[in-house]
Order: C-alpha cells, then sequence, then structure tokens
C-alpha cells in the first residue's frame, strides 16, 4: 500500500511562484512514474507532469513546459513541482499521484493518488 501526501499549495499573484511536495511512503517501484495532476471546477482532471523513478524520464504538459519543473528526491521519497510564471489559469487543486509501469503515464489512471493541494492564482 502507499500514501501520497502532498503540501505547498496556497494562494499567489499572477507572476508569482509556489512549491509543491509529495511524500510517498510504502512500494514505489522502478518501473513507475510519479506524476502531477489537477482539475479546476467544473473540469476534467488533466495531465501536468510527471517523473520516472530514476528521474531519466521527464513530460510535461504544453499548457506548463518552461515554468514548471518537476524533480523528485528518492533518498527521502518525495517528488516536487516548482510553479514560476503562475498564471490566473493555473488555478486548480492539484494532485499526486503514483503510476506502476510504463505506459499512459499522461492519463489520470494513475494506482495511487494523494488527497490534493489548493492552488489559487490572483490575477
Amino acid at each position: 500500500q502507499v500514501q501520497l501526501v502532498e503540501s505547498g499549495g496556497g494562494l499567489v499573484q499572477a507572476g508569482g511562484s509556489l512549491r509543491l511536495s509529495c511524500a510517498a511512503s510504502g512500494r514505489t517501484a522502478s518501473r513507475s512514474y510519479m506524476g502531477w495532476f489537477r482539475q479546476a471546477p467544473g473540469k476534467e482532471r488533466e495531465f501536468v507532469a510527471c517523473i520516472s523513478q530514476g528521474g531519466g524520464s521527464i513530460y510535461y504538459a504544453v499548457s506548463v513546459k518552461g515554468r514548471f519543473t518537476i524533480s523528485r528526491d528518492n533518498a527521502e521519497n518525495t517528488v516536487q513541482l516548482q510553479m514560476n510564471s503562475l498564471k490566473p489559469e493555473d488555478t486548480a487543486v492539484y494532485y499526486c499521484a503514483l503510476k506502476y509501469g510504463l505506459y499512459d503515464i499522461t492519463s489520470p489512471v494513475y494506482d495511487y493518488w494523494g488527497q490534493g493541494t489548493q492552488v489559487t492564482v490572483s490575477s
């Protein structure tokens, strides 16, 4: 069993930055990805970024590429999302997730999910 706990959300003005962190407890296999997704009110959950276990493979949504950076610390079993140049359209609940396997890594079909953390960007 895996538990994921996010932290770091909050309210920030447009153009500002936030850093989200996700702490994982339990088994995180070598053939796995950690990802961040977000869901705004009335919208479907969407992919933001993901990173492989070794950190060698990283993917971003087009909407955040160049502004967000995903990283992980396997010694601490954490994954971070550094969000810069935030826009009001980035406002959403952000979820950390873990997926075993190497397929469909940009789809919200991950095996474990955190409870989510609210990010609000004011204009």
